[in-house]
């Protein structure tokens, strides 16, 4: 029952106008923030870690302003899922860096879009894969209609979905060496003893994924941060350099690289990163929340 409480709910909101969604979003956002949530509470811990000099006061205003956007961005996502490629494709608004990404693809060694929690990264398959064929890491729900659903709204033209495991992982290789595009959100936590190194992220010890540097060591593949912003009438899409650190031969240097990479995008719209996510759980120094 509740699995089935829970898809009707995805696909009502899907079937709402952007402008509307995003109303509805930001008023779960504010409910999120004025009921001392788990999610609010969350977001504070996080931001007191990374912005550690930031006036208490502007600490409270990015959380709040923080919740309001992940709610914007998690009403926004079914909308997506349910519409046309071409629906999506005209709802973005403006793009950056385009260019990078054609002298990347035309390289040939393959190119890894790194995606973070920032903006909505919903918006870019169907938006990358016009470049190109594309191979996203894909973790699957833990409600089986919930994720077939999912797949079938995710199913583009030029995409497939690989499994976060060593299938996965080989599927992506395989891709890499044929010279097209795969996908990997970068600051996921990875599973502790599941290939993970503990570096800084906004000056604090996370648990990091190193399957980035392996892939780059195992195919000289070209590496871009990618991510869609949310501005007024649909989305700004990004395509940025990664820091030249996260080629390095080093495990440790590669993976602070990374997590470089992402700072840099986060600090380009610090209230669109989902700082409402556990990034510092799984470390030796205990959790802080």
């Amino acid at each position: 029952m509740k699995q089935r409480v829970v898809l009707a709910l995805v696909k009502g909101i899907g079937c709402l106008p952007l402008w509307l969604a995003r109303s509805l979003g930001a008023l779960i956002g504010w409910m999120l923030w004025v009921t001392n949530s788990r999610a609010r509470r969350v977001t504070q811990t996080n931001l007191r870690l990374c912005f550690r000099d930031m006036p208490e006061a502007e600490l409270r205003s990015l959380a709040q302003k923080s919740l309001i956007e992940t709610g914007k961005a998690g009403a926004e996502i079914p909308v997506i899922w349910r519409r046309r490629d071409s629906w999506l494709r005209q709802k973005v608004v403006e793009y950056e860096g385009t260019e990078l990404l054609r002298r990347s693809i035309e390289r040939g060694k393959g190119v890894i879009m790194l995606t973070p929690h920032l903006g909505d990264w919903e918006v870019l398959p169907c938006i990358i894969a016009l470049h190109g064929k594309m191979t996203i890491l894909y973790q699957p729900p833990g409600d089986s209609a919930l994720d077939e659903y999912i797949c079938q709204a995710r199913k583009r033209a030029h995409l497939e979905l690989a499994p976060t495991n060593r299938r996965g992982v080989a599927s992506l290789i395989k891709a890499l060496r044929k010279g097209e595009m795969v996908g990997i959100l970068p600051d996921q936590v990875p599973d502790p003893g599941n290939g993970g190194l503990e570096v800084p992220f906004f000056g604090e010890s996370a648990l990091t994924m190193t399957l980035v540097h392996s892939l780059i060591r195992s195919t000289e593949c070209e590496v871009l941060m990618c991510y869609a912003l949310r501005v007024p009438g649909g989305f700004k899409v990004v395509f940025s350099a990664c820091d030249s650190d996260i080629y390095a031969e080093e495990a440790e240097r590669g993976v602070k690289g990374l997590n470089l990479s992402v700072e840099q995008a986060v600090r380009q719209a610090p209230t669109q990163y989902q700082w409402e996510y556990k990034r510092f759980k799984s470390r030796s120094a205990g959790e802080p929340y």
